[in-house]
């Protein structure tokens, strides 16, 4: 997928706080960790990301967002990682669950997200993602 620079950036700085979420645990599954890999090849992280990463871990802090717009974007960001390679797999499906879950989503709710968004159709831009997840939020009245 083509994404601008400043998108990319967005995407990268949520997929940190998800790594950070399951760094605060005092085990990750090795299944998680593989996906969090995946994911983290398909985002190109470049050297200076990784350099970041090594002299930040022991400081790196999952933190929720505040607001309604806020959360949005981040599930935003979550769906984007997961269809990076137009594939959705299981295993990204309970990490995007566990996140989502952190992000204060009731556990009824999560199923009903990920499904309106497997079924909004895939642009190659994800506008119409971000409009389902908008819509979803708005009808489950999520805060």
């Amino acid at each position: 997928m083509d994404l601008d620079k400043k998108e990319l950036a967005s995407i990268k700085s949520s997929f940190f706080n998800i790594l950070a979420l399951f760094l605060k645990q005092k085990q990750i599954e090795s299944k998680y960790v593989v996906c969090l890999m995946k994911w983290s090849a398909q985002l190109n992280l470049s050297q200076d990301d990784l350099h970041k990463i090594a002299g930040e871990f022991n400081n790196l802090a999952f933190q929720s967002p505040e607001g309604k717009l806020e959360r949005m974007e981040a599930i935003y960001h979550l769906v984007h990682m997961i269809y990076l390679d137009n594939i959705v797999e299981d295993i990204e499906l309970e990490v995007a669950t566990i996140y989502a879950k952190e992000l204060g989503f009731k556990p009824s709710i999560v199923g009903e997200l990920f499904k309106a968004i497997a079924t909004a159709p895939f642009d190659g831009k994800m506008a119409s993602v971000r409009s389902s997840v908008k819509d979803f939020m708005e009808l489950y009245e999520v805060d």
